[in-house]
């Protein structure tokens, strides 16, 4: 693995919750030795962060503003889109039930499915991006497990296969830079609701004319009585809100500040 690679892993890990959190609870017993009140103060303020951040109602708060940054897209058939670019998530390692083959996570089949209808309503030839480290023990890059999904499992033909970059930064340059060669400027971009606000920005800095297909809208669904107790699912939702409201304040100060 790059030393890139691993420095963007320890800052996320630090920055990010529960890790940030019980950091800062560690603070309070720390500072409780020579100041009790405002130990108290900053490890009760840490605990209570915890504790919303793992309902579902508490990750809304960032959620829902993110989504609101992009809309779904209300016709595939009038976007004068030249292609369907579909970016990465996570993948599982060594399926057993795909006789060990690398296959895509479920937040990236959730992707690969929208692509899929796309693709059947348009007929558009379909991109896959998302590469990995392969000394990891991947044996073949995101991009490529991804485009079996969509021929096996969803019928979609995939034409070009884009499986070096490491973020969203690179899925933009080096998808760019395929889809060019290919006369293509104007594409679909198919990802997450809360992760396109900042997919938009990277593609849109490269040049191509991004034509915005979101899924996995998670903040616009009806609340219950669950919502407020602490969850795995809220958890995973404010860690995901968070790391995409801190990459589109980075991105916006590296390349638009």
């Amino acid at each position: 693995m790059s030393a890139d690679l691993i420095a963007s892993g320890i800052v996320r890990t630090l920055i990010l919750p529960p890790f940030s959190l019980f950091l800062l609870m560690a603070a309070g017993w720390i500072l409780h030795r020579w100041w009790p009140r405002l130990g108290r103060l900053v490890s009760g303020t840490a605990l209570a962060l915890l504790f919303i951040s793992c309902t579902v109602i508490g990750a809304g708060f960032l959620v829902r503003p993110l989504e609101n940054l992009t809309t779904p897209l209300v016709s595939s058939t009038d976007t004068r889109a030249q292609a369907i670019v579909v970016l990465a998530a996570g993948r599982l390692q060594q399926a057993a039930e795909y006789g060990g083959k690398d296959i895509p996570d479920y937040v990236a089949l959730a992707r690969l499915r929208y692509a899929a209808k796309l693709q059947h309503e348009t007929g558009l030839p379909i991109l896959v991006s998302g590469g990995d480290d392969l000394s990891r023990g991947a044996r073949i890059s995101k991009a490529d497990a991804m485009a079996s999904a969509l021929r096996e499992d969803f019928v979609a033909p995939v034409k070009w296969i884009e499986g070096s970059s490491r973020n969203t930064a690179e899925n933009a340059l080096f998808s760019a830079r395929i889809l060019q060669q290919d006369g293509v400027s104007r594409i679909l971009l198919v990802t997450d609701a809360m992760h396109m606000p900042r997919a938009r920005m990277a593609f849109a800095k490269t040049g191509l004319d991004v034509v915005a297909a979101p899924t996995m809208f998670l903040g616009a669904r009806s609340t219950n009585p669950l919502d407020f107790l602490p969850s795995s699912e809220g958890l995973r939702r404010t860690y995901y809100a968070i790391h995409e409201w801190a990459g589109i304040f980075w991105y916006w100060a590296r390349y638009d500040g």
